[in-house]
Protein backbone atom coordinates (compact mmCIF):
# COMPACT_ATOMS: atom_id res chain seq x y z
CA UNK A 1 0.00 0.00 0.00
CA UNK A 2 1.47 3.45 -0.75
CA UNK A 3 1.60 6.15 1.31
CA UNK A 4 -1.23 8.53 0.54
CA UNK A 5 -3.97 5.60 0.77
CA UNK A 6 -2.69 4.61 4.17
CA UNK A 7 -3.02 7.84 5.31
CA UNK A 8 -6.69 8.05 3.97
CA UNK A 9 -7.52 4.21 5.34
CA UNK A 10 -6.58 5.62 8.65
CA UNK A 11 -8.47 8.58 8.06
CA UNK A 12 -11.67 6.48 7.46
CA UNK A 13 -10.86 3.54 10.15
CA UNK A 14 -10.42 6.54 12.88
CA UNK A 15 -13.94 8.07 11.92
CA UNK A 16 -15.43 4.71 11.98
CA UNK A 17 -14.13 3.53 15.02
CA UNK A 18 -14.96 7.18 16.84
CA UNK A 19 -19.00 6.91 15.25
CA UNK A 20 -18.94 3.12 16.82
CA UNK A 21 -17.89 4.75 20.26
CA UNK A 22 -14.95 2.78 20.37
CA UNK A 23 -12.88 6.02 20.88
CA UNK A 24 -13.92 9.03 22.60
CA UNK A 25 -12.01 12.47 22.83
CA UNK A 26 -8.06 12.01 21.73
CA UNK A 27 -7.69 8.55 22.96
CA UNK A 28 -6.39 5.68 21.17
CA UNK A 29 -3.90 6.08 18.32
CA UNK A 30 -3.34 3.99 14.97
CA UNK A 31 -0.84 3.50 12.71
CA UNK A 32 0.39 1.60 9.22
CA UNK A 33 3.60 0.50 8.19
CA UNK A 34 5.14 1.05 4.92
CA UNK A 35 7.46 -0.45 2.95
CA UNK A 36 10.09 1.19 4.13
CA UNK A 37 9.92 -0.04 7.68
CA UNK A 38 8.38 3.72 8.63
CA UNK A 39 4.74 4.12 10.17
CA UNK A 40 2.34 6.24 9.82
CA UNK A 41 0.52 6.63 13.20
CA UNK A 42 -2.23 9.11 14.41
CA UNK A 43 -0.71 12.60 15.98
CA UNK A 44 -0.80 13.31 19.60
CA UNK A 45 -3.74 14.74 21.00
CA UNK A 46 -6.06 13.96 18.09
CA UNK A 47 -9.63 13.02 18.09
CA UNK A 48 -9.85 9.75 15.41
CA UNK A 49 -12.98 11.13 14.10
CA UNK A 50 -11.83 14.03 13.12
CA UNK A 51 -8.10 13.11 11.34
CA UNK A 52 -6.68 14.64 8.20
CA UNK A 53 -4.75 12.58 5.98
CA UNK A 54 -1.79 15.19 5.27
CA UNK A 55 -1.66 15.52 9.20
CA UNK A 56 -0.82 12.33 10.06
CA UNK A 57 2.97 11.38 11.20
CA UNK A 58 4.90 9.31 9.87
CA UNK A 59 7.90 8.29 11.65
CA UNK A 60 10.78 6.44 11.33
CA UNK A 61 12.03 3.02 12.55
CA UNK A 62 14.09 5.30 15.24
CA UNK A 63 10.76 7.13 16.36
CA UNK A 64 12.11 10.36 14.23
CA UNK A 65 9.19 12.63 12.91
CA UNK A 66 9.43 12.37 9.09
CA UNK A 67 6.42 14.43 8.16
CA UNK A 68 2.98 15.42 9.36
CA UNK A 69 2.14 16.47 13.04
CA UNK A 70 4.18 15.32 16.16
CA UNK A 71 2.77 11.62 17.25
CA UNK A 72 1.44 10.08 19.64
CA UNK A 73 3.52 10.13 22.48
CA UNK A 74 2.57 6.01 22.39
CA UNK A 75 3.96 5.51 19.15
CA UNK A 76 7.32 3.89 20.71
CA UNK A 77 5.04 0.66 21.80
CA UNK A 78 3.55 0.41 18.27
CA UNK A 79 7.67 0.49 16.53
CA UNK A 80 8.47 -2.08 19.45
CA UNK A 81 5.17 -4.83 18.50
CA UNK A 82 6.46 -4.30 15.01
CA UNK A 83 9.95 -4.91 15.26
CA UNK A 84 8.98 -8.65 16.85
CA UNK A 85 6.25 -8.91 14.29
CA UNK A 86 7.34 -8.71 10.27
CA UNK A 87 4.19 -9.71 9.38
CA UNK A 88 2.08 -7.03 11.36
CA UNK A 89 1.78 -4.05 9.05
CA UNK A 90 -1.17 -2.21 10.98
CA UNK A 91 -1.94 -1.72 14.55
CA UNK A 92 -5.41 -0.60 16.57
CA UNK A 93 -5.12 0.28 20.05
CA UNK A 94 -8.14 2.45 21.82
CA UNK A 95 -9.62 2.67 25.21
CA UNK A 96 -12.74 1.12 24.53
CA UNK A 97 -15.30 0.94 27.38
CA UNK A 98 -15.44 -2.69 28.26
CA UNK A 99 -11.86 -3.39 27.18
CA UNK A 100 -10.45 -0.92 29.43
CA UNK A 101 -12.72 -2.85 32.12
CA UNK A 102 -11.44 -6.01 32.04
CA UNK A 103 -7.54 -4.43 31.90
CA UNK A 104 -8.29 -2.77 35.51
CA UNK A 105 -9.14 -6.01 36.90
CA UNK A 106 -7.71 -8.62 38.84
CA UNK A 107 -6.58 -11.58 37.01
CA UNK A 108 -4.96 -15.03 38.38
CA UNK A 109 -3.67 -15.69 34.86
CA UNK A 110 -2.22 -12.96 33.29
CA UNK A 111 -1.14 -15.35 30.42
CA UNK A 112 -4.54 -15.08 29.09
CA UNK A 113 -7.34 -12.76 30.38
CA UNK A 114 -10.56 -13.25 28.64
CA UNK A 115 -11.88 -16.55 28.28
CA UNK A 116 -12.48 -18.63 24.76
CA UNK A 117 -16.05 -17.57 24.90
CA UNK A 118 -16.75 -17.55 20.72
CA UNK A 119 -14.52 -18.95 17.93
CA UNK A 120 -14.54 -15.75 16.59
CA UNK A 121 -12.38 -14.70 19.92
CA UNK A 122 -10.16 -17.25 19.25
CA UNK A 123 -9.40 -16.97 15.64
CA UNK A 124 -9.34 -13.13 15.84
CA UNK A 125 -7.45 -12.47 18.61
CA UNK A 126 -6.33 -15.46 20.21
CA UNK A 127 -4.61 -15.70 23.83
CA UNK A 128 -4.68 -12.53 25.58
CA UNK A 129 -1.99 -11.28 28.23
CA UNK A 130 -1.79 -8.95 30.47
CA UNK A 131 0.62 -6.30 30.34
CA UNK A 132 2.04 -4.76 34.00
CA UNK A 133 1.32 -1.15 34.16
CA UNK A 134 3.52 1.92 33.03
CA UNK A 135 2.54 5.24 33.20
CA UNK A 136 1.39 6.63 29.80
CA UNK A 137 4.44 7.58 27.92
CA UNK A 138 7.05 5.41 29.85
CA UNK A 139 9.61 4.16 27.56
CA UNK A 140 10.02 1.11 29.52
CA UNK A 141 6.46 -0.07 28.53
CA UNK A 142 8.30 -0.63 25.06
CA UNK A 143 10.60 -3.59 26.15
CA UNK A 144 7.35 -5.15 28.08
CA UNK A 145 5.04 -4.43 24.89
CA UNK A 146 7.68 -6.17 22.59
CA UNK A 147 8.32 -9.36 24.46
CA UNK A 148 4.31 -10.01 24.57
CA UNK A 149 4.29 -9.20 20.83
CA UNK A 150 6.84 -12.21 20.16
CA UNK A 151 3.94 -14.65 20.70
CA UNK A 152 0.73 -12.68 20.36
CA UNK A 153 -1.21 -10.40 17.91
CA UNK A 154 -3.17 -8.86 21.05
CA UNK A 155 -2.47 -7.68 23.91
CA UNK A 156 -4.00 -6.05 27.30
CA UNK A 157 -2.17 -3.15 29.07
CA UNK A 158 -2.81 -3.18 32.75
CA UNK A 159 -5.22 0.17 33.67
CA UNK A 160 -5.04 1.30 30.19
CA UNK A 161 -6.28 -0.74 27.13
CA UNK A 162 -5.71 -3.29 24.13
CA UNK A 163 -3.31 -3.27 21.30
CA UNK A 164 -4.23 -5.46 18.21
CA UNK A 165 -1.68 -5.93 15.49
CA UNK A 166 -2.41 -7.67 11.92
CA UNK A 167 -1.78 -7.42 8.35
CA UNK A 168 -4.17 -5.09 7.42
CA UNK A 169 -5.08 -2.27 9.22
CA UNK A 170 -9.30 -4.04 8.48
CA UNK A 171 -8.01 -6.55 9.88
CA UNK A 172 -6.59 -5.29 13.05
CA UNK A 173 -10.00 -3.46 13.35
CA UNK A 174 -11.79 -6.23 13.10
CA UNK A 175 -10.02 -8.09 15.83
CA UNK A 176 -10.61 -4.96 17.78
CA UNK A 177 -13.93 -5.15 17.80
CA UNK A 178 -14.33 -8.91 18.64
CA UNK A 179 -11.89 -8.78 21.47
CA UNK A 180 -14.55 -5.45 22.95
CA UNK A 181 -17.36 -7.58 22.06
CA UNK A 182 -16.25 -10.67 24.09
CA UNK A 183 -14.96 -8.16 27.26
CA UNK A 184 -18.67 -7.30 26.68
CA UNK A 185 -19.97 -10.98 26.75
CA UNK A 186 -17.53 -11.55 29.87
CA UNK A 187 -19.48 -8.54 31.76
CA UNK A 188 -22.72 -9.68 30.45
CA UNK A 189 -22.38 -13.47 31.93
CA UNK A 190 -20.42 -12.30 35.42
CA UNK A 191 -20.42 -15.22 38.22
CA UNK A 192 -22.79 -17.28 36.05
CA UNK A 193 -21.18 -20.54 35.14
CA UNK A 194 -20.18 -20.03 31.94
CA UNK A 195 -19.13 -23.05 29.12
CA UNK A 196 -16.26 -21.70 27.32
CA UNK A 197 -14.47 -23.48 23.81
CA UNK A 198 -12.82 -27.08 25.56
CA UNK A 199 -9.05 -26.93 24.79
CA UNK A 200 -10.05 -29.42 22.25
CA UNK A 201 -12.23 -26.84 20.62
CA UNK A 202 -9.47 -24.07 20.39
CA UNK A 203 -6.76 -26.82 19.08
CA UNK A 204 -9.39 -27.92 16.68
CA UNK A 205 -9.85 -23.58 15.42
CA UNK A 206 -5.95 -23.52 15.42
CA UNK A 207 -5.36 -26.24 13.32
CA UNK A 208 -8.08 -25.62 10.82
CA UNK A 209 -8.26 -21.68 10.53
CA UNK A 210 -4.39 -21.01 12.28
CA UNK A 211 -3.59 -19.42 14.74
CA UNK A 212 -4.39 -15.87 15.52
CA UNK A 213 -0.92 -14.32 14.36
Amino acid sequence: MDEATARQEIVRYGALLYERKLAHGSAGNLSVRLADGSILVTPTNSSLGGLEAHRISRVSVDGDLLSGDPPSKEAFFHLAVYQERPKARAIVHLHSTYSVAVSCLCHEDASDILPPLTAYHVMRVGKLPLVPYYRPGDRKLAQAVGHAAKDHRAMMLANHGPIVSAPTLAEAVGAYEELEETAKLFFILGERKISPLTCEAVEELNTVFGPAA
